[in-house]
């Protein structure tokens, strides 16, 4: 609304030349986001409750999990009701990566909306079959994919940190590729969803990181200096990313320790496939290892725990996600979370610092 209707007032009106500016408009998404979460989650929590929309807790999980039974969820509604606000205010709407960013976040937002309405209606953790879930997930990326490569919105390249260019060119099997990485971050930030707070401190970082990159790889002449590729109009992502983040600071108000609601499926696998799909237009698949390292671990860690399990009848883990364990190993909830937090941050400042090491 800004940069389309306000803008163009500024032939006339010169002040309102400050609505081009990306970093001006990303922090108006941002405070916009984090005013309409804050406003809207108190509301939303109060309708979960009337519905009796209250989160079913696993038989298997940690003993002290128990008592969360019946917390309100589906918190990924009112996040994205506050994102949504502030970028239709402050987005530039002529920019291609931005509307495939939105399209695979609605797609899997639709799809763990399904998922969090029939664990809620069965009264149980059964959502939507492994199956069925990827089915959809891997469908969505690859129209994303095959859109951004067909428009030649983005190259097949494959680049890799701290090297300054290419290092192969995967041609088509680059949808395969992106694909995986658009999946693997959506279903990792979902098994990172487990305790109060947890998922989206890391995901705000993540967010900002790659709301970062973007906006550089997006400006020809900081591109062309950091020797990073430029993806025309990839800088509008920013203003998702500060939108986003300000609507998970809205969600942490009420998501915070102890939680009065949980994200559930409709806000982590959407979260986590802006990320995937944000690191895929800015050619940053491999660099989000570094800087999504918690979600990374969290999903090695029942990869391992599986593959052992089944293949020697033993678990490296006291249980997996990796959280679980340390709070079996006797870490309070908060410590998780915070140590957590701490790690994330620590990774995002070591993914940036590698713009210089090329």
């Amino acid at each position: 609304m800004f940069y389309h209707f306000l803008y163009p007032l500024s032939e006339s009106l010169t002040f309102l030349n400050v609505f081009r500016y990306i970093t001006l408009r990303s922090f108006l998404a941002f405070f916009i986001g984090l005013m309409v979460a804050i406003y809207a989650g108190k509301k939303f929590i109060i309708l979960m409750k009337k519905l009796q929309f209250g989160q079913y807790i696993r038989e298997v999980g940690p003993e002290s999990h128990k008592k969360k039974g019946g917390t309100p969820t589906m918190g990924g509604v009112f996040i994205w009701i506050a994102a949504l606000v502030a970028i239709l205010l402050c987005g530039n709407f002529y920019s291609v990566p931005l509307w495939v960013t939105l399209f695979v976040a609605f797609s899997y937002g639709v799809l763990g909306l399904f998922d969090d309405y029939k664990k809620i209606s069965k009264k149980n953790s059964d959502g939507i079959s492994a199956r069925g879930k990827l089915l959809w997930q891997f469908l969505t990326a690859i129209v994303a994919m095959v859109f951004l490569i067909g428009t030649k919105t983005i190259t097949t390249e494959l680049y890799v940190p701290f090297l300054k260019y290419p290092v192969l060119d995967l041609g088509w099997f680059y949808v395969l590729f992106g694909s995986l990485v658009v999946v693997g971050s959506s279903n990792a930030v979902n098994l990172t969803d487990g305790l109060d707070g947890l998922a989206i401190g890391p995901i705000s970082i993540s967010l900002a990181t790659i709301g970062i990159l973007t906006y550089f790889g997006g400006h020809a002449e900081l591109a062309n200096y950091l020797l990073i590729p430029h993806v025309p109009n990839q800088g509008e992502l920013l203003v998702i990313c500060a939108a986003l983040i300000g609507a998970g600071m809205g969600f942490l108000w009420y998501n915070a320790y102890p939680a009065q609601i949980f994200m559930g499926d409709l806000g982590a696998l959407s979260l986590g496939g802006v990320l995937g799909i944000m690191c895929v237009i800015s050619k940053n698949e491999l660099l989000f290892i570094i800087f999504g390292g918690i979600f990374v671990a969290e999903a090695l860690s029942v990869i391992l725990q599986v593959y052992f399990f089944k293949t020697r009848q033993k678990r490296i883990f006291k249980m997996a996600p990796i959280h679980h364990h340390y709070e079996l190993l006797g870490w309070e909830e908060p410590k998780v979370i915070i140590r957590f937090w701490i790690i994330s941050l620590l990774l995002a400042v070591i993914a940036l610092a590698t713009l210089k090491l090329r």
